[in-house]
């Protein structure tokens, strides 16, 4: 059973005392058309906006949107057979990640994290005052990936509040099985809470089975419409958890932290699912190309289940070496800023990357 912080386990609230008009509508079983009681700017002509982007978008500007993101978390359960109380819309995966920190954690609470996996996770746990035990990744020949096994033994040795998993994991690639991460759930201590960051999981060969997207007792698991869905700009991602876990994470949620643009683009996407698809075997395609060609030029490429190609440099002066040279001539890509993977260099599989030349000094380096 997860444990909450004690604030929110030991009270019913707190409460949005503001959950707007989308949810007032569905407790009376009617509309409101006369909108006069939220101070929203429903008579802003927006005549700037609506020349540049058209009236669609000046509509959704002016109005807030719904707080419990109903018509959304309803169109996710039919694509992934879930109930939609065990979905939770938040504004993309960091901020689910925030908010899983908030609803999890006491003051000083120790939380485990592989060294190096995705930053920004261990730059909230800190933000919160947290404590942060970190571990040494599975490194081997064609291998790199969190450690499970460590992972749980220190969840048990620093009584942890939860452990955070990114699977496919970043910056490695490497996916773990469903049934690995179960399996590092139910070696947890009972109370602690495994954060499954699932940010590359629609480039899973199953992704949109139902298998892969059940809930999972002692697991919350975050997923982002910015990777396969093309709209990290509009910042909207979700979680799935038991229902009473995401009734915990509600109650310290920013409930109109996502637009009305961002929560009608989901639904659009979702409307499509033959586009998303489409998207991702044209990723899929071209990493395979990105990482043949790195491993023609004589690179450590790692297998990957995202939309990026990561390999392992001689050392991490080689790579910043490489990573600065590519930066002097306007190519970005991504170097992890943590020593224990400094080695590593991450590149996105998009066309750019194939580009004739685009990563020369990575070859003259490999070759």
């Amino acid at each position: 059973m997860p444990r909450f912080a004690r604030h929110l386990e030991n009270q019913d609230g707190p409460h949005n005392p503001f959950p707007g008009v989308s949810a007032l509508e569905r407790r009376l079983g009617h509309s409101l058309p006369h909108r006069i009681g939220s101070n929203e700017g429903l008579d802003m002509p927006h005549r700037a906006l609506t020349a540049r982007f058209g009236d669609d978008i000046a509509t959704l500007a002016r109005a807030y949107g719904d707080a419990e993101a109903w018509l959304p978390r309803q169109r996710l359960g039919d694509v992934l057979t879930l109930d939609p109380a065990a979905l939770l819309v938040d504004a993309g995966a960091d901020s689910l990640m925030a908010l899983c920190l908030r609803t999890l954690c006491d003051p000083e609470s120790t939380v485990i994290v592989s060294a190096g996996t995705y930053p920004t996770f261990s730059y909230f746990l800190r933000a919160e005052g947290l404590r942060a035990v970190e571990v040494d990744y599975a490194n081997g020949p064609g291998h790199l990936a969190p450690d499970l096994s460590a992972l749980a033994e220190a969840a048990h040795r620093e009584d942890a509040r939860a452990v955070y998993l990114a699977n496919p994991d970043n910056p490695s690639g490497h996916l773990h099985s469903d049934a690995d991460v179960l399996g590092l759930q139910n070696a947890l201590p009972e109370d602690c809470t495994l954060i499954l960051d699932e940010a590359y999981h629609d480039f899973r060969d199953d992704a949109w089975t139902p298998a892969a997207n059940a809930v999972w007792p002692g697991v919350i698991r975050l997923r982002t419409f910015s990777k396969a869905h093309g709209l990290a700009g509009l910042r909207i991602g979700y979680a799935i958890a038991e229902p009473e876990t995401v009734a915990m994470l509600m109650k310290a949620r920013i409930h109109y932290a996502v637009s009305s643009l961002a929560l009608t683009a989901a639904m659009t996407v979702l409307d499509h699912p033959e586009e998303t698809r489409e998207h991702v075997a044209a990723v899929v395609a071209r990493r395979e190309v990105l990482a043949e060609t790195l491993t023609q030029w004589g690179g450590d490429v790692l297998p990957s289940t995202t939309n990026f190609v990561a390999l392992r440099l001689p050392s991490a002066e080689r790579a910043a070496e490489v990573h600065a040279a590519l930066l002097a001539e306007g190519t970005l890509i991504h170097r992890p800023a943590h020593p224990s993977l400094g080695h590593v260099l991450r590149i996105s599989a998009l066309d750019d990357a194939l580009a004739p030349g685009r990563l020369e000094p990575l070859r003259v380096a490999l070759g």
